[in-house]
């Protein structure tokens, strides 16, 4: 038992069809051109990159005295 290799039978109905792009997160079948270019499919991609956050929500009103000789 030791010696013998190891026999690995492959279902061919479990294989990916040819010309198929699959994601490399999760293993669906991408359909749009972007999601082929990048291996991702949309949910993924905002999974690993976030988008980032909105530069007004940063900002704040501060009050402030008028200047003078205005």
């Amino acid at each position: 038992m030791g010696d013998e290799p190891l026999a690995i039978e492959i279902d061919s109905a479990a294989q990916p069809a040819p010309g198929r792009v699959w994601c490399r997160l999760c293993g669906r079948p991408l359909t749009g051109a972007e999601s082929r270019r990048t291996g991702l499919g949309p949910s993924c991609d905002a999974k690993l990159h976030p988008p980032g956050p909105d530069i007004r929500t940063r900002r704040h009103e501060v009050e402030q005295d008028t200047l003078p000789g205005v």
